[in-house]
């Protein structure tokens, strides 16, 4: 872990009384986070190919679900532990939720808070599947493991128990536009298999994991969602999964048009982690991070248009063997407060960095032990 060298703000030799914006390069490798789940599964890996090339006219909605409900699943989790009833028997809490299969070995993905309640994980699952009409199928399901830090989970079922599995194809959520059509299936308060349709509303949200941390490049749409939609695909006009819808925004509860989604991209890595190991592991830097915009930054008298303030640094970590720069005041601007006086980060490899989600997507690509260069800025400088 070393500093590998100087970028100077402005090429050549120093202007008089010009502001520059110092940058340095960093060379670090990564350290890592696991998450221990439940079970660990199979080694056997499938290939997860999205699609390539899309069909010249979108699928109607109609078309969408004539071809894709039967693998939509209803997920229902027993978690047990709620008492007895007012005769001695038996309750338990079940919870309701929605999933798809993606394999023909079995595996179903869902949000990790369809089968697990703030670290209480699931006695058991059951499988429901769409078999045509008011016709289902129920099948036990292996809770396989969880990554909460990505709200996914996954579920096996034994293919020799289900009369015909119907896999998702998986689409590429980087590739998703505003404005295209979707259509969303799952359970919405216990109404099972039901089809709602809408557009991606906007990409690059934000998203709160069930522990706190962030999802980021999520996907919004106006399709309507609600309790009992969670874990199931979010399908794009040529029938390919780009989500896995996992909250609302309501001010009472119900679709108010405000419908989040996982992107799919984010939920494979996790899928084949946890097929192959039965844990998801993180690439970890080591620090905390608030977006700073341009014109924010314009006020600090910074030179960037925009990154990633590293407000904190963790002791020993990645980032503070390389030497990134933690800030050291907080200051209030537009009423929003920033701890400044750190480095900025401004690109990761060769990939731009212009918001906190920026660099936590890129890192989400990465692998513990993997080598990245992090261009950063710090101390804007006058020169004589």
């Amino acid at each position: 872990m070393k500093l590998k060298g100087f970028l100077a703000g402005l090429a050549g030799g120093a202007v008089a009384a010009a502001a520059v914006m110092l940058l340095l390069v960093f060379v670090f490798d990564l350290g890592s986070v696991s998450k221990t789940v439940v079970q660990p599964a199979s080694q056997t890996r499938a290939a997860y190919t999205a699609p390539s090339g899309s069909a010249t006219s979108a699928l109607s909605p109609q078309e969408i679900y004539s071809n894709l409900s039967g693998g939509v699943v209803m997920v229902l989790s027993d978690f047990g532990g709620a008492g007895v009833g007012p005769f001695g028997q038996p309750q338990s809490t079940q919870a309701l939720g929605t999933g798809f299969v993606v394999d023909k070995d079995g595996y179903i993905l869902t949000n990790a808070h369809v089968v697990d309640e703030s670290g209480r994980r699931a006695n058991s699952v059951t499988v429901v599947f769409n078999k045509g009409g008011s016709e289902t199928e129920r099948v036990p399901g292996q809770l396989v493991g969880v990554d909460v830090g990505s709200d996914v989970a996954v579920i096996k079922v034994d293919p020799g128990k289900v009369e015909d599995l119907n896999p998702l194809p998986l689409g590429n959520s980087d590739e998703v536009q505003v404005g295209e059509p979707v259509v969303a299936i799952g359970n919405p308060l216990g109404y099972d298999f039901s089809i709602s349709s809408g557009i991606v509303s906007a990409t690059g949200r934000s998203l709160q994991a069930p522990n706190g941390q962030t999802i980021p490049n999520g996907i919004q749409t106006d399709a309507a969602i609600n309790q009992g939609n969670s874990g199931g695909p979010l399908i794009d006009g040529h029938g390919r999964v780009i989500g896995i819808n996992e909250q609302i925004a309501s001010s009472g509860g119900g679709n108010d048009g405000l419908g989040f989604a996982v992107p799919i991209n984010t939920a494979v890595r996790s899928l084949e982690q946890l097929k192959a190991s039965g844990k998801v592991t993180y690439a970890w830097m080591g620090v905390g991070l608030q977006t700073l915009t341009s014109d924010v930054a314009s006020t600090f008298g910074m030179q960037t248009g925009g990154g990633a303030l590293v407000q904190q640094v963790s002791p020993d970590s990645p980032a503070a063997k390389a030497g990134i720069r933690a800030g050291d005041r907080t200051v209030t601007v537009q009423g929003q407060q920033f701890v400044v006086g750190g480095d900025v980060i401004v690109k990761a490899d060769d990939t731009d960095i212009r918001t906190a989600d920026d660099l936590i997507a890129f890192l989400g690509t990465k692998k513990p032990g993997d080598t990245i260069t992090v261009t950063v800025e710090r101390d804007g400088k006058t020169h004589d």
